[in-house]
């Protein structure tokens, strides 16, 4: 149930993919060739053509009148509501949704490429607090349908007037143990914007201005990242040397924003009644916490795959010992290129073989100037897909430096982009999946696209080359992530349990949950403990990252269903695109005979992993890398 419009958790439904924070991050300050994606900006006239234009200002005059018009004809009637009333409420809820989402959107697509021109800082500033203002004008809409009585509320929710919103109700209701008063959810959503939302700015300009010395160099954060994917290993090493000193120099406000941002959610937590920090994050991606315990389990209990493909990496590389800085290596000395257009290539005919209705919508991306990915100074980095507002349609954004996992990325985002243009029919309500089913066309789309590039190559080392790579974003998306939700879990109840946290005990925890997932397979320098400084997930969405592996092994388990020859899967597979989060997660899936409840569902994903290895490890010894 919508309760406002809350800057801290705006559903823009934003993919920061997990690249952001495994250093696959560049900028053209960096590296000076080109590829054809230099003028590739896009254009966001369809949202507005500019910031002091008339019909920004126009749209935004409307959110508040609308707002207004919300309050006095629903405020205090709630539980006496008709459900051909409750329907009209629904119904003006949506129209203002998709207002303010389109607003916000313009104001951030248009900052993350301008994040140093003060203006747009100003800009968002001032759109975050107009979202907090109209908040606290809509609070009470949740709260009084929540106070509404069970039977009277079950009644609404089964009359054939609100069929379409059936689900959106019946999920909302989840959140009856802990809604508070209308003055207490006033008080939170004022808050929001000098407290969580504040310090995550600080975190963003802290991390945004710091500066890496390397080689004589002054580097941005993005710029050494992306050294630690160099095939020369000597220059990785002093890369995370630089990384590692400025994060120490960085340790005290980073452990400060750290500790501010724990204590702010265990306060949070606390007045909601939640009996676990990650609570809320489960309500938000509509899975049990049963699932999610079958998820980490089943994933912990194969770290064992990792140390085998880290210790065959080691083999590949030639190297006795592999440390952290040699993760994300190279096996193949390779500068080869790929320019814009060849990108574009891969990834529309990927996408149009397995459906031409696929294929349509990623042609318009391209064809209408929906994506942003010429590299620029201040523009930040990773990349996104904004599903902004369902009466216009997406936008990706992305840095795009020529390089295979920069196809990747594109292929990946564009995936969020065809997701969130499908679903665009389920209205403002009930577009947005849960961050569980958001990853499913994104990942699929990276898997179309790799097995094309895969099929085209005719070298062996080429070949195993793109799969090693392959297999470094798996092992990033689906083990890495899970070790950062052991990470979050255990700081987040330690914060809780123990008081602030020193700098040391959060390297602690962070070392702890790392070995276990890397074993003797790769050695952690004492430096890589203050790594856990810079990882924006953990602060902007606090249990997200869980969702990056669920996602990873659901398009892996769905992806062998397709290769085995489901019958009818192009269908379903875009049937489940256009359902957005208009039913549960497990229901969804259902539909091809998964269940996302058993410990073999995820399984099924991992055996996918395996046979990759496989795949690898016959390669290796086919060109004589390997015994």
């Amino acid at each position: 149930m919508f309760v406002g419009i809350n800057p801290s958790c705006y559903t823009l439904n934003f993919c920061y993919i997990h690249r952001l924070n495994n250093f696959e991050i560049l900028r053209p300050d960096i590296v000076g060739k080109t590829t054809g994606a230099e003028q590739v900006r896009w254009d966001l006239s369809d949202l507005y053509p500019a910031l002091d234009s008339e019909s920004f200002d126009k749209d935004k005059k409307h959110v508040e009148e609308l707002v207004d018009q919300f309050r006095d004809t629903f405020r205090g009637r709630i539980a006496e509501l008709t459900a051909a009333e409750l329907k009209q409420a629904l119904e003006l809820e949506a129209e203002i949704q998709d207002l303010a989402m389109k607003l916000f959107a313009f104001v951030y697509l248009s900052w993350t490429t301008n994040t140093t021109d003060p203006e747009w800082g100003k800009a968002l500033a001032a759109m975050n607090e107009f979202a907090s203002e109209m908040n606290q004008q809509l609070v009470f809409f949740g709260v009084e349908w929540l106070s509404v009585d069970d039977d009277k509320a079950n009644e609404l929710i089964n009359s054939d007037e609100l069929e379409k919103y059936r689900y959106h109700l019946q999920e909302s209701r989840k959140r009856k143990p802990y809604i508070l008063s209308e003055d207490e959810e006033k008080i939170l959503s004022a808050k929001s914007t000098t407290g969580n939302s504040a310090w995550n700015r600080f975190f963003d300009e802290t991390l945004g201005k710091a500066t890496f010395q390397l080689d004589g160099e002054e580097l941005s954060e993005q710029e050494a990242l992306s050294k630690l994917h160099e095939p020369d290993r000597e220059l990785r090493k002093r890369a995370a040397e630089s990384l590692t000193k400025t994060f120490g120099e960085l340790s005290h406000p980073l452990t400060f924003i750290f500790n501010t941002i724990l204590l702010d959610k265990a306060t949070n937590d606390k007045l909601r009644g939640y009996p676990d920090w990650i609570t809320s994050r489960n309500l938000s991606n509509q899975i049990e916490q049963e699932t999610v315990d079958t998820l980490i389990s089943t994933v912990t209990e194969s770290y064992p795959l990792v140390q085998r493909y880290y210790k065959l990496k080691k083999e590949l590389l030639g190297y006795e010992e592999l440390f952290d800085y040699d993760r994300y290596a190279p096996i193949l000395d390779s500068q080869e290129q790929i320019s814009w257009d060849e990108a574009k290539s891969a990834v529309v005919e990927s996408y149009t073989e397995f459906h031409p209705r696929m294929g349509e919508i990623v042609e318009k991306f391209f064809d209408k100037n929906w994506i942003d990915a010429a590299p620029a100074k201040g523009k930040r980095g990773g990349a996104y897909s904004a599903s902004t507002a369902t009466s216009v349609h997406p936008y990706v954004f992305m840095n795009y430096m020529g390089k295979v996992r920069d196809v990747q990325t594109l292929a990946h985002e564009l995936g969020h982009g065809v997701h969130q243009y499908l679903s665009r029919k389920q209205g403002p309500l009930m577009s947005d999946t849960p961050l569980t089913t958001a990853e499913t066309a994104s990942v699929f789309g990276e898997m179309l696209v790799f097995q094309k590039l895969k099929k085209q190559l005719t070298d062996p080392k080429e070949k195993l080359a793109l799969l090693i790579g392959k297999i470094d974003d798996t092992i990033a998306t689906v083990y890495r992530q899970v070790a950062m939700n052991r990470f979050e879990n255990a700081i987040h109840n330690a914060r809780r349990e123990e008081g602030e946290l020193t700098s040391d005990r959060f390297a602690e925890l962070w070392m702890e949950t790392q070995r276990d997932l890397y074993g003797d397979s790769v050695t952690l320098s004492e430096d890589y403990g203050r790594w856990w400084s810079y990882i924006p997930h953990f602060l902007h969405s606090p249990g997200y990252v869980y969702a990056y592996s669920f996602g990873e092994l659901l398009v892996l388990a769905l992806y062998e269903l397709y290769e085995e020859g489901y019958d009818g899967f192009k269908e379903h597979y875009v049937g489940l695109l256009e359902a957005g989060g208009s039913d549960r997660p497990e229901n969804l899936i259902g539909c091809f005979g998964l269940d996302i409840q058993s410990p073999d569902f995820w399984k099924k994903g991992i055996s996918v992993m395996e046979k990759m290895m496989d795949e690898a490890e016959e390669l290796a010894k086919e060109i004589g890398e390997v015994k």
